[in-house]
């Protein structure tokens, strides 16, 4: 088990990021900042330039949109890794057509494996009515499970609304 795992759980531009990444700041170790994202159009592309530009100078990127294993097992004790988010990672296993529950188990072994401390951002999908479309209610039933597994994880769990955040487990 890692020595520490925060969860931070938010809507979508509800403040969770930002929230997040003062958490790795303040923690005062070398920061990665595991980006999940995919850019595939414009709005995509500029919505990474913002983060980017939000998070400032002091990180080290890793862009892997799947694989946990590759990023968590090559961390270390002396690291704060901040992934964002478990929200795309899920959705790049969902379009690539992926073994859904094969992949959360991958993803939970390697943080059960991770040697740094972690910061987890995640989209709290099912607080909104019932999606229209099978495809929208696979992935909300499937990211209502992965949110519960991570935060069952965490020795800390966040809920963030309009920038501030309410603890739901643990303390900062």
């Amino acid at each position: 088990m890692p020595a520490n795992v925060t969860f931070i759980l938010g809507g979508a531009a509800s403040g969770k990021s930002a929230f997040a990444e003062q958490l790795c700041i303040n923690a005062e170790k070398d920061r990665v900042y595991w980006a999940t994202a995919q850019i595939f159009d414009s709005e995509m592309r500029e919505k990474v330039s913002l983060h980017l530009k939000q998070r400032g100078q002091g990180w080290t990127t890793v862009e892997e949109p799947e694989t946990a294993g590759r990023v968590l097992d090559a961390l270390t004790a002396g690291q704060i890794c901040l992934m964002d988010c478990a929200t795309m990672w899920l959705t790049n296993h969902l379009l690539a057509e992926h073994d859904l529950d094969l992949a959360q188990g991958d993803l939970l072994a390697a943080v059960d494996r991770c040697r740094a401390d972690l910061v987890i951002v995640s989209n709290e999908t099912g607080l909104g009515i019932v999606p229209e479309n099978k495809l929208a209610r696979r992935f909300r039933e499937a990211q209502g499970r992965l949110n519960i597994a991570l935060a069952a994880r965490a020795e800390t769990v966040v809920q963030v609304t309009a920038g501030l955040p309410l603890v739901l487990k643990g303390a900062l």
